[in-house]
């Protein structure tokens, strides 16, 4: 392996699961916003994570208007992040621990296809967030995972850093990027011939 000078990490399927929980506080939001019952499930949604708002919302609810889209992208949002702090994600074994060993010796980010305050409720629901150097979202950029994780290498000073993911989204965005991947096996995806790959997040700290 390379001397990288930075690790980033994706969140779903790599750092915590949080399907389940979000399927929850979605369909309570989009039940308010339609005015009829709507009831996702985490399996149902477990498939299209690592994807932006408007791929699940073109999945789950076909034919909403660009505006209806929106709203109803701002409203689960919101209900995620004011739902979760109380009842948070569930980290994959080791990564807390792993994080903090990790964070003496390198620079750790964060780069995930989520909303602003998604990555913050994870960091803080568990006592994470002095082991992470910086973090960027879609929500930040508004770009493709590849765009995001370039502007973060910018930001921070970054060249030869490593992203670690669970999805063949995350392989290709790291392709585009110019960036090595490792695959988070344990997680939600699958990935075609990873170059290198953990089966539990505490390997990590062997690999790097």
């Amino acid at each position: 392996m390379k001397n990288y000078d930075g690790i980033i990490f994706d969140v779903d399927g790599t750092l915590w699961y949080s399907c389940d929980k979000v399927a929850r506080l979605w369909s309570e939001a989009a039940t308010e916003y339609l005015g009829r019952p709507i009831h996702w499930t985490g399996p149902q949604i477990q498939p299209m994570f690592g994807q932006t708002m408007d791929v699940f919302l073109d999945t789950l609810l076909p034919g909403l208007s660009r505006q209806q889209k929106d709203e109803l992208s701002r409203r689960c949002w919101d209900r995620e992040n004011a739902g979760l702090p109380d009842d948070p994600g569930v980290l994959y074994p080791g990564v807390a621990e792993t994080l903090r060993e990790l964070s003496r010796t390198h620079r750790l980010f964060i780069v995930s296809n989520c909303q602003k305050g998604y990555i913050e409720v994870l960091l803080d629901a568990y006592g994470l967030r002095d082991c992470v150097e910086g973090w960027l979202c879609w929500e930040d950029t508004f770009q493709s995972k590849d765009v995001t994780i370039r502007r973060l290498m910018e930001q921070y000073g970054l060249n030869t850093a490593v992203y670690v993911g669970d999805t063949q989204g995350d392989a290709d965005a790291c392709a585009a990027a110019g960036v090595d991947f490792i695959w988070a096996a344990y997680g939600i995806g699958t990935v075609a011939h990873p170059a290198e790959q953990i089966h539990c997040f505490g390997e990590l700290q062997e690999l790097v």
